[in-house]
């Protein structure tokens, strides 16, 4: 892919899922490319598939830890060209009522102040060059209102409007910035916004999954390589004027899951 080879590139949550397809296609393009994960196990077995990746264990909901994980990019790497801002959490499943403000904290925390937090350690660097992309890994549910699960919907709506924010504050600076809004993918995690909301809608994990295919246009899921060739065109020469957009990677949601 024209404009990936050779480019320094960090995805946070990179040792699993999403994260971890990206962080392969990107290695497999000839970039070099760093990653972080709070989960030790997998981050070790990434590492010895690919032994040129650069690796930390952070939580980037964290200043400290987020402050680290940059200081090994900027000393293994020598700057950063692409950022895919990839940590979250699914969060609680529930009516708002029954949320806790704890569990709505934390779900806002992961998928919000990392962004906040990475944004401010990259885009100084990127300024600097003059160039840069960054991409945020959304989903439909900041597209759409998404019953029972408020604060992920609401933590995905403000990252799409920091994407577009961001797009605006730097895009004289040759940064760009978009957001992937991925729908429902083939994947743990997945399985596990299934279980819990049949859990709550006492029904079966396979009527639900049927209700998720069913939303979508194209009658599918989606595989995490899917995300990572979205990710990969807009950040190479062929997205080079594409900034401050939202593309949906989910076989066209007409709606979600109520």
């Amino acid at each position: 892919m024209k404009g990936i080879e050779g480019k320094r590139v960090i995805v946070t949550a990179g040792a699993r899922g999403i994260g971890k397809s990206i962080a392969a296609s990107y290695l497999d393009l000839g970039a070099k490319v760093a990653i972080c994960d709070i989960d030790e196990i997998s981050l070790n077995e990434i590492q010895q598939d690919f032994p040129s990746l650069v690796t930390a264990c952070a939580d980037m909901s964290s200043l400290a830890q987020t402050d680290h994980f940059f200081d090994i990019v900027e000393s293994q790497l020598g700057g950063i060209d692409i950022v895919i801002n990839n940590a979250g959490i699914s969060g609680p499943t529930g009516n708002i009522e029954d949320i806790t403000l704890k569990d709505w904290k934390t779900c806002l925390s992961v998928n919000i102040d990392s962004l906040f937090l990475t944004a401010r350690r990259c885009i100084p660097l990127m300024k600097q060059q003059q160039a840069g992309s960054i991409v945020n890994i959304a989903s439909t549910a900041g597209l759409f209102a998404y019953p029972k699960r408020a604060p992920y919907a609401a933590s995905k709506w403000a990252m799409i409007g920091l994407t577009k924010t961001l797009a605006m504050e730097c895009g004289e600076f040759g940064i760009r910035a978009n957001a992937i809004a991925p729908g429902s993918i083939n994947n743990d995690r997945m399985d596990g916004v299934i279980s819990r909301e049949a859990l709550v809608k006492k029904s079966s994990e396979q009527k639900i999954r049927e209700l998720y295919v069913k939303q979508t246009a194209l009658r599918t899921f989606i595989d995490p390589v899917e995300i990572a060739d979205m990710a990969i065109f807009l950040t190479s020469d062929l997205g080079k004027n594409i900034s401050g957009q939202v593309i949906a990677v989910d076989g066209f949601a007409e709606t979600l899951v109520n």
